[in-house]
């Protein structure tokens, strides 16, 4: 099923978002397009600054990172596609422009069908390596905005399948939006907290971007097409 995996798991709900918000995740495998967003954080990285030794140690990771800034420009891609597997699949790249530094973070979100009478739920696989695995509970807000957490973690290390018990487990919380009064035209809106509960915050961004579609070049826009540079070094099927 090529509908948008959002669409797939919210359901009904999917008509309950705002319009642009609609927009925004009403990409589909093999529609010739992908999205480009192009921002500033308000606020982005990691606030406590006796974590960020830990998180430098894990950066090449493309999940995590030890900066922390604000008023910092940001690039995203999205690009629907199906994975390796079959999925229906979002793989997202962000571009975030320290001062000094250009820090990737990416990741790629899969639907998994339902069974019978029930709904399908999306599978978030974090980082270059794709090891860091969390299922995504979704919700609309009466405003029409996106909410969505983050559940059960669980990390892919070779052939091992290690849950992260929940005293261990970090959970995102992530709310999108679209806010008319922003900018001449209205602007898109994030905002994203990573809450480990022993450690506590471990990563916020939060700001505003413009977006839009942009066509693939010409032959590439099969539904399994995915750029080279969006790819991740490898893909997991486990979930």
């Amino acid at each position: 099923m090529n509908a948008p995996i959002y669409q797939q798991a919210l359901g009904a709900g999917f008509l309950r978002l705002q319009p642009e918000v609609q927009e925004y995740f009403s990409l589909a495998p093999g529609s010739g397009s992908f999205g480009v967003g192009e921002g500033v954080f308000d606020v982005v990285g990691c606030r406590q600054q006796w974590l960020r030794p830990v998180l430098r140690l894990t950066a090449g990771e493309q999940a995590f990172f030890p900066e922390y800034g604000e008023g910092v420009p940001f690039r995203i891609e999205n690009h629907a596609h199906l994975d390796p597997y079959g999925r229906s699949s979002l793989t997202a790249r962000r571009e975030i422009f320290f001062p000094g530094r250009t820090r990737i973070f990416q990741d790629t979100t899969s639907v998994e069908e339902g069974g019978a009478g029930t709904r399908a739920r999306l599978v978030d696989y974090v980082g270059r390596y794709r090891r860091l695995v969390t299922d995504l509970n979704l919700d609309v807000t009466a405003e029409g905005r996106l909410r969505g957490v983050s559940e059960a973690s669980r990390l892919f290390l070779g052939p091992l399948r290690l849950p992260l018990p929940a005293a261990l487990d970090a959970k995102a919380y992530a709310e999108q939006w679209w806010d008319p009064a922003a900018g001449e035209t209205g602007r898109h809106r994030i905002q994203v907290k990573v809450i480990q509960p022993q450690l506590g915050l471990v990563l916020v961004y939060a700001g505003r971007f413009d977006y839009r579609l942009e066509p693939y070049p010409s032959g590439s826009s099969s539904a399994g097409f995915l750029p080279a540079h969006a790819r991740p070094e490898r893909w997991e099927r486990r979930s």
